[in-house]
């Protein structure tokens, strides 16, 4: 089966099976462009189209207001976009980093392509780290990914990863993610998304309080199967769980989630975790990120970031912070 990822560069430990190449770390942006599969650019055509008159060749005509967006190295077509769409070039996400990487203090861990070039993105560490009881370590991370596809808005995402599971979770205050995007009908400015991320990083400890909170609030059993209910019963996310719901409960997963908090998780033993709304939390981010059912590696790392998965561990979050409410 082909991969979702085109190719991927790390630093450190293998984040996903045989896939990418590992560098040594502080590496330049221009390296990481070429280990990451990045060092290319999206090109744009018109889109054309010939005529036929009685079998024989016509005109080459024009779509008005439609372009062919396609790489510059291999000359695949990526999509067709409207006329307006502004492309956000691979290297542009890795560049967002050189000033962060070389003045603020920030590291990048992950950079790579998925779906043959249609989103690309970049990681990076960025200095904050929370420990909570149990020497439970967790890190802030800032994820910039782009798509040219019309699938993903540009989007810059305040990320933690919790060190014993490897789990990610977005940074959200008061039910919303603190992402900032940037719509391909506008041009990406790097600046202004930096000065508006400024504001979510500083919300790195507030965020990290109502973690604190989560890891010392004290979960009865009923509770964990009433929060794992409501959390996993819907393949629509965006309502609250509701028994008429068309929607089955999905059996497997409850029990996988359930058994990933009664011990068998990355970190469930843990003092922060164990019989707590941390640990509840911790076992729906471990289930997206690690256990569920995906057709490959890639396909899950897709879901996780991008798509249900990630909107999955969204509504965990906003479930176990009614909690600590």
């Amino acid at each position: 089966m082909a991969h979702l990822v085109e190719n991927m560069a790390y630093v450190g430990q293998t984040p996903w099976h045989e896939l990418g190449h590992q560098l040594p770390p502080k590496q330049p942006i221009e390296v990481w462009a070429k280990s990451a599969g990045m060092d290319w650019s999206i090109c744009e055509t018109p889109v054309r189209y010939m005529t036929e008159r009685s079998g024989m060749l016509g005109e080459i005509k024009t779509v008005d207001d439609q372009k062919v967006l396609y790489r510059s190295d291999t000359k695949a077509a990526l999509s067709v976009v409207g006329g307006r769409y502004q492309v956000v070039q691979p290297k542009t996400v890795l560049e967002f980093y050189r000033d962060l990487t070389e003045v603020s203090g920030f590291e990048l861990e992950t950079a790579g392509v998925l779906k043959g070039g249609r989103k690309f993105w970049a990681l990076a560490k960025t200095g904050k780290t929370s420990v909570l009881k149990g020497n439970d370590v967790v890190h802030g991370y800032i994820l910039l990914a782009s798509s040219c596809d019309g699938t993903l808005a540009t989007i810059a995402t305040p990320t933690t990863v919790r060190v014993v599971c490897n789990n990610t979770l977005t940074v959200a205050l008061n039910g919303a993610a603190h992402a900032v995007r940037v719509p391909h009908s506008t041009t990406f400015d790097a600046q202004a998304v930096k000065q508006r991320l400024g504001i979510a990083v500083s919300q790195w400890d507030s965020f990290m309080y109502r973690m604190k909170a989560l890891s010392e609030r004290k979960v009865k059993s009923h509770e964990s199967m009433n929060y794992f209910l409501r959390v996993m019963c819907q393949t629509d996310l965006s309502g609250p769980a509701n028994a008429s719901s068309p929607a089955l409960v999905n059996e497997r997963a409850l029990k996988a989630v359930q058994a990933l908090y009664d011990g068998h998780g990355k970190g469930a033993e843990l003092a922060s975790a164990q019989g707590t709304a941390w640990g509840l939390l911790n076992a729906v981010t471990q289930f997206v990120d690690h256990e569920r059912r995906a057709r490959s590696q890639d396909h899950r790392l897709d879901s996780a970031w991008f798509g249900q998965g990630a909107s999955l561990k969204q509504r965990a979050l906003d479930h176990a912070l009614q909690l600590v409410a």
